[in-house]
């Protein structure tokens, strides 16, 4: 990428789609902590993705495909071959490590279908959640520790392509019926039916495996680099740095003491390495864009889950509050910007809360606009809004609402996932939907990350350039 016309993500919207180092926010079955840099992640901690080893490995064969323990080395070699894991030089040693990868493959593979549940009871979470899960963990298990803009390890890049083209492979299989003419040898002409890749898909993950290409090689370009890092907040004994250099960039409204403090020469850094920083924030941007787009139009897909409708409050007036509501329906030129001006909200805390509110309230309209027009059921609601009455009050309070909830979002793009989000990823049964979401919200995560890493990059070099 050498300029910034190579950075296009080559994203499109998909028909069937529309719009951290992280740990993991409130999970499936159980609830874990927020995020640690990036705060966009939903899982739970589970056993697919261990922590790194060297000789991990996945595989898209089935359970009837893998060889049992006692069948010969030679086999169990083209079998890992077969599978993309490393090839070795048959000896008594490399045997022995070769079955225990084939163990290791199987031990993974058995808690993927048992749905994290050990006990085989069948009270393990769906295969949906499983897929997600695993992808989320697998993120935190390489990127986890990886806190600086330098070159991924080897055995972690290794770990997350192979293990990471496992659980794509599952989108292989994820096919849709269309219909075909055909040409009998009689000169009849037939309809039949063929299968293709679902539509999103066929063109959100193609776009997602280039993002993440992206990433990686934004990581690499980092090999021979001006700046250094702190280790743990401490000052190297080349910098010039003191404490109080330590700024929080935009994106990052506390401190985060764990992350490494970079450090420059004593006289900045040269044009040529403010030049690749620049342009490399730029590609991550554009790349964090991307991902954050399909993630959104995923989750728009995504059915809205009873218990979240069960839950809608009665009023969306009592949930918004009556100072918000006057402004929202009394004001003729509504402008959500200026709404949120005057809110005057002081934390990523309060704009979430406001974000949950906000949303309760658009689908409460929503569903009463509904009611109101038509005694069609929820899962109609979203289709029949284009039909009614622009007049209708409550179709006037949905719409500012929804522009209310998109300029928030806009003004804090690292927001966590309102609790819409996380109780559709909860409850969501589409394992392509699943696959899609996560990918896309640990690709969001990471470009975030490195945008925010080249950020404290530039604040530590404009304070040392000043104070020459």
């Amino acid at each position: 990428m050498d300029n910034l016309s190579n950075c296009d993500v080559g994203y499109q919207p998909s028909p069937s789609s529309t719009d951290q180092n992280d740990q993991s926010t409130p999970g499936y079955s159980t609830m874990s902590g927020d995020s640690f840099v990036y705060c966009r992640t939903y899982s739970e901690t589970s056993a697919f993705s261990d922590p790194v080893d060297g000789h991990s490995c996945s595989s898209e064969a089935s359970p009837s495909q893998w060889p049992p323990p006692t069948r010969s080395g030679s086999h169990n070699h083209a079998v890992l071959t077969r599978l993309g894991t490393k090839q070795r030089k048959s000896s008594a040693d490399d045997l022995e490590s070769l079955d225990l990868e084939l163990e290791m493959m199987k031990e993974r593979f058995a808690k993927l279908l048992l749905g994290e549940d050990m006990s085989g009871s069948g009270k393990g979470v769906c295969t949906a959640v499983t897929i997600s899960n695993s992808i989320t963990n697998l993120y935190a298990t390489v990127f986890g520790q990886n806190l600086r803009l330098e070159p991924l390890n080897p055995e972690k890049k290794a770990l997350w392509k192979r293990e990471m083209d496992c659980l794509l492979s599952v989108c292989d299989y994820i096919v849709e019926f269309t219909s075909k003419s055909q040409n009998l040898g009689n000169g009849t002409a037939v309809e039949i039916m063929e299968t293709r890749p679902r539509s999103d898909i066929y063109i959100n993950l193609p776009a997602l495996r280039k993002l993440d290409a992206m990433l990686i090689e934004i990581l690499d370009s980092f090999q021979d680099r001006e700046f250094w890092y702190a280790e743990q907040g401490s000052m190297s004994s080349n910098s010039s740095r003191t404490g109080s250099f330590r700024r929080v960039v935009v994106q990052r409204n506390e401190e985060k003491w764990w992350v490494p403090v970079p450090c420059v020469p004593p006289t900045g850094l040269s044009e040529k390495a403010r030049k690749h920083l620049r342009h490399k924030r730029d590609c991550a941007n554009q790349i964090h864009k991307a991902a954050m787009a399909i993630n959104s139009n995923v989750l728009a897909e995504m059915e809205i889950p009873d218990s979240y409708i069960a839950s809608l409050p009665k009023s969306g007036r009592a949930s918004i509050g009556d100072q918000i509501y006057r402004f929202m329906y009394t004001t003729e030129k509504f402008s959500p910007d200026h709404l949120l001006d005057c809110l005057n909200i002081a934390s990523e805390h309060e704009a979430l809360e406001l974000a949950d509110r906000i949303e309760a309230s658009m689908y409460t309209w929503r569903r009463k606009a509904c009611i109101s027009h038509s005694k069609s059921s929820w899962v109609m609601v979203k289709d029949l809004m284009s039909d009614f009455d622009r007049s209708d009050k409550n179709h006037i309070l949905a719409e500012r609402a929804e522009s209310v909830l998109f300029a928030l979002k806009q003004r804090y793009p690292e927001l966590a996932q309102t609790s819409l989000d996380t109780s559709k990823i909860q409850y969501n049964r589409d394992v392509g939907q699943a696959i899609l979401e996560s990918y896309s919200r640990v690709l969001e995560g990471l470009a975030f990350n490195i945008v925010a890493w080249i950020e404290d990059v530039f604040v530590v070099d404009k304070t040392t350039r000043n104070k020459e």
